[in-house]
């Protein structure tokens, strides 16, 4: 390698690349790998930019995903040193991004370096795909290359996405799944009056009451394996003028179906709109799905990176689909093996993030035996 993974991590932290705005992560990726004989190509959809790098033609194709862009920083002063200087301090490197997911893409790089020098003649090939739009709306990133890609009839055998999924130590965690995300804005409504002559009015706070409470206790699902059971749950509920006086004409609420495989989108739209007909409720009922859930059960992936970690970790990683959306929800698509790995989550989006500078070599050495696994 011709620098080490710590120090690529830290060229990539330096660099300011608030969604959308890449900042110039992908040109450096890029430039490294072409030593390696990538060929890449820029996938840009409005201000997102993209990459899709790649080296060989034959099957099995091994595909790495990330991300460049991060989250804001919040207040600089609130940090112990500034969020885009990446500064080591105490054994750990601290900046944004370096948990979610700089330190990854740096790995990413420095394994297939350190796999092609070692083996020129290895089968298959190798892939990376980039983009600046997954911390933020997530519609002109990975979704879009994903849509590029299955259009001209490239698919992926395995993808490993850099998200931090490790708990209390590298290695302890990999996410084989993901729930997805079905989110709806429900205006349940009455007719406005004065409080002092309800029989004059109707109030949607309580006609509404009663199908909440069952919406709530409903079990949507029994989950499974891999899963947990379906969760249903209120964000944001308003309803009234802000008098004291004035039964409100409408109540609005904002919720969310977290979901597994042992649900699909049509039937949790379908039992819900039968609760809400069955109150007999006038209402109005708008969708938004964010993701849909995807699950690689324990197949070649899983063993790949298994082994991987314990030959470097000597941690036997558990399997989990706990935590919020990802990229993967896409890539599943194209692709029948996602997994995700990568560096403690600990400290992710939040103020002094950071990384344990003796986990970024290490976890490029796990990104480069998984290569191995899959390609020797």
């Amino acid at each position: 390698m011709s620098n080490s993974t710590l120090t690529l991590a830290q060229m990539l932290i330096a660099r300011r690349s608030l969604t959308p705005d890449d900042n110039g992560c992908q040109k450096m990726i890029m430039h490294r790998l072409a030593a390696s004989g990538f060929q890449s190509e820029t996938m840009n959809f409005g201000e997102v930019e993209n990459l899709w790098a790649r080296k060989g033609t034959e099957g099995p194709l091994v595909c790495f995903a990330g991300h460049t862009d991060v989250v804001p920083s919040g207040p600089v002063s609130h940090w112990e040193s500034d969020p885009f200087t990446p500064t080591i301090r105490d054994g750990f490197l601290y900046g944004r991004g370096a948990a979610d997911m700089k330190s990854s893409l740096a790995a990413f790089v420095t394994a297939i370096e350190a796999f092609v020098e070692l083996h020129p003649d290895h089968k298959g090939s190798i892939a990376l795909l980039i983009t600046s739009d997954e911390e933020g709306p997530a519609v002109e990133g990975t979704v879009k290359v994903v849509e590029t890609l299955q259009a001209r009839g490239e698919m992926i055998d395995y993808c490993i996405v850099g998200e931090p999924t490790s708990t209390h130590q590298l290695g302890d965690t990999i996410k084989n799944g993901r729930r997805g995300s079905l989110s709806g804005n429900l205006t349940i409504k009455g007719i406005q009056g004065h409080i002092a002559y309800p029989h004059l009015a109707k109030n949607p706070i309580h006609i509404a009451a009663p199908a909440i409470t069952e919406l709530a206790q409903t079990v949507w699902d029994e989950g499974n394996e891999y899963f947990p059971t379906t969760t249903w749950h209120i964000s944001n509920i308003h309803g009234g003028t802000g008098a004291t006086n004035v039964i409100p004409g409408e109540i609005n609420l904002l919720f969310n179906f977290r979901f597994s495989t042992a649900s699909t989108v049509d039937s949790l739209k379908t039992r819900m709109h039968h609760i809400l007909d069955r109150h007999e409720l006038n209402y109005e009922l708008v969708w938004q799905l964010s993701g849909k859930p995807y699950l690689t059960p324990r197949g070649t992936l899983a063993t790949a990176i298994s082994s991987a970690i314990r030959e470097v970790t000597g941690i036997e990683p558990e399997l989990s689909t706990s935590g919020g959306t990802s990229d993967g929800r896409f890539i599943a698509d194209i692709c029948p093996q996602v997994m995700e790995f990568g560096p403690r989550n600990a400290t992710i989006h939040k103020i002094n993030e950071s990384v344990e500078v003796a986990d970024i070599e290490r976890l490029s050495r796990i990104y480069q035996l998984a290569l191995e696994n899959l390609l020797l």
